[in-house]
């Protein structure tokens, strides 16, 4: 009788684990991040959708891709790869990208993942609660994990992920200064960590980029300004993207410098590359007689004075070029008049004005005679004539913000109507100013 009793208790069992099986109380939209299936409440899933243009916010921690137009809602787009710091698979032409629209609260957030699969529904008591060993996420932010059909899925806890856990704790802003002993200190600003929500993470990426803002002119005279804004928080979502908390801050010149890396111009230090020189030649504007007079301050070596100087040659062919190139390094623009190269040393765009001598190739007559080489310190006036065009790459940044402000007023002053000024790359300037370059050119005309 015992045995019957038994039996029969392990088939109430059974039919109570099928009845849990079949009856679902849990829908979740499945979808896939580096390989792994994960899934979120359907009920904060708006909709799903694709697309590939995303509107850039300045000053956004690395894992914002941008904002996005949804039928008139402007929403933040956040890369659930990058937040979680998992491998990002490179797309190739205009490739769209998954998104699962969520709504959280009042809020509309579209998020990146790799492939969206299908709705699931399951019994919410077969979820069991988060391991560590599930995923190559924070647990703080699983739910926990379901096993459907042979599939493990792994339940995300979107509500953690996208709103503030605690109110943000205000922490002072760190302090450049010289210790007594000449050494570099400033108190670190709040880290950003893997463990931080979304809304914890962005208001300490911006502590952290107050702190590098401060930290590039001790490091390495680097000035950020409106001049430079745009590179600055740019490079800081690249820099920040694959560095966590201490490592976020600049401690020495070695990684200012790493930092300031992707700063520079093409072809800094050397001859203009033929692709650059060419695309200057097209932006140049139509001149058919006269003279063309121009300040090349920043000159170095002169690299970059001579291949300006057959660049105008160029463009300019039945013209006059004067040239004022000057440098505050008086050994380099002493040696610059009188460098000899090898052939092969200088680009296709310049050869046409070579001389070969004793010695090697230098440049002939015509582009010699229309660069004068001076020393001289910027900071300080240099009487010269109404000028066609001031180059000027890279070296703006690299003097304090009241320093730039004086000189760009003093360019309108210098230029003659539609004068240009040609910057680096990732310096720009607005105000009486239009933007005429291209690609990395930056090149603006005195309005």
């Amino acid at each position: 009788m015992a045995m019957i009793k038994d039996l029969a208790q392990v088939n109430a069992e059974l039919q109570e684990q099928k009845e849990r099986v079949d009856t679902v109380d849990f829908k979740m939209v499945t979808f896939s991040l580096a390989g792994k299936e994960y899934g979120v409440d359907i009920m904060n899933v708006k909709e799903i959708a694709k697309a590939d243009k995303f509107t850039y916010v300045p000053n956004a921690a690395s894992f914002v891709r941008g904002v996005y137009n949804l039928r008139g809602d402007i929403i933040p787009i956040i890369d659930l790869r990058m937040f979680f710091h998992l491998p990002v698979e490179k797309k190739h032409g205009e490739t769209l990208e998954n998104m699962l629209i969520l709504r959280i609260d009042d809020h509309v957030y579209g998020t990146i993942v790799d492939k969206i699969d299908k709705v699931v529904g399951i019994n919410s008591e077969n979820i069991q609660p988060p391991h560590p060993i599930f995923g190559d996420i924070n647990i703080k932010f699983i739910s926990g994990v379901v096993e459907k059909q042979g599939e493990l899925f792994i339940i995300l806890d979107v509500i953690r992920i996208f709103t503030q856990a605690e109110e943000d704790k205000q922490k002072p802003r760190g302090v450049v200064s010289d210790g007594p002993d000449g050494s570099y200190y400033a108190p670190p600003p709040a880290s950003v960590s893997p463990e931080m929500g979304l809304e914890e993470r962005l208001a300490t990426s911006d502590s952290t980029l107050s702190f590098i803002m401060e930290s590039l002119p001790a490091l390495r005279n680097f000035f950020p300004s409106p001049l430079n804004d745009e590179w600055i928080r740019k490079r800081f979502a690249d820099w920040s993207g694959t560095r966590f908390g201490e490592d976020l801050q600049l401690k020495n010149a070695q990684e200012a410098d790493e930092y300031i890396s992707t700063f520079y111009s093409p072809y800094t230090g050397h001859f203009w590359g033929d692709d650059y020189a060419a695309q200057v030649v097209e932006l140049l504007p139509v001149k058919t007689s006269g003279l063309i007079q121009v300040w090349n301050i920043g000159c170095g070596k002169g690299y970059e004075t001579f291949s300006f100087a057959c660049i105008l040659k160029t463009r300019y062919p039945d013209m006059s070029i004067k040239i004022w190139a000057n440098d505050n390094d008086i050994m380099a623009v002493s040696q610059a008049p009188n460098m000899v190269f090898e052939l092969e040393e200088v680009p296709e765009h310049c050869r046409t004005f070579m001389t070969r001598g004793r010695t090697g190739y230098s440049f002939n007559p015509v582009i010699k005679d229309s660069i004068v080489f001076e020393y001289h310190d910027i900071l300080n006036d240099n009487p010269l004539p109404e000028l066609d065009i001031i180059l000027i790459r890279d070296v703006l940044s690299f003097m304090p913000s009241q320093d730039q402000k004086r000189m760009v007023d003093g360019f309108g002053e210098k230029l003659k109507s539609k004068g240009i000024v040609i910057l680096g790359k990732n310096e720009f300037l607005d105000g009486e100013w239009e933007y005429i370059g291209k690609d990395q050119i930056s090149m603006f005309m005195h309005i």
